[in-house]
């Protein structure tokens, strides 16, 4: 049985793109749009995590927080475009686990999801070993389809273009 991952996120594309790199994780992801949606999925879906934007159109994401948790019991991931001292503390004291702020690398949300799921993988090399570095560069297995705005499709995992002149990985990792 997959664990359950609920995106609360008004921004669709957005809300797209980290629906597809969470089932890449073997997650089942659903989306809400916003907060009355989000309480109304919470209810029939029961994910084992949240994440949920702070600013929603209908109403503010801690008052999603709020309803979600006087049902079900789940760990919550707050994501923001506005990361005042005030939004910080309130998460804090409403028990949110992890806050990300927008912009924010993917693998970030995935490592705080896995995390809350005692799902944490371990890495195959060092995390501060050059060989590793040039590895995961050079790896395209765990590559997926990110749309861009204007529509167009990437590899979330490509760095760079094959034509273009930047430098290897041996250079970036000799100075050279």
């Amino acid at each position: 049985m997959l664990n359950k991952v609920l995106v609360v996120e008004d921004e669709q594309l957005l809300a797209e793109n980290l629906q597809g790199y969470l089932q890449a994780q073997a997650l089942e992801v659903r989306i809400a749009h916003n907060g009355e949606t989000a309480i109304g999925e919470a209810e029939r879906f029961s994910p084992d995590v949240m994440v949920f934007d702070y600013r929603l159109p209908d109403m503010e994401g801690f008052q999603v927080l709020d309803a979600v948790r006087q049902n079900r019991k789940c760990h919550f991931v707050l994501i923001t475009g506005h990361p005042t001292a005030e939004v910080c503390e309130r998460a804090r004291q409403l028990g949110v686990s992890h806050i990300l702020f927008k912009p924010f690398p993917l693998a970030e949300l995935a490592r705080a999801v896995l995390d809350l799921l005692g799902m944490q993988r371990e890495p195959k090399t060092g995390v501060n070993s050059s060989e590793g570095f040039v590895e995961r560069r050079q790896s395209r297995t765990e590559s997926f389809p990110l749309q861009l705005y204007d529509g167009s499709w990437v590899l979330a995992d490509r760095r760079r273009s094959t034509a273009s002149k930047a430098p290897d990985d041996e250079q970036l990792l000799t100075g050279e």
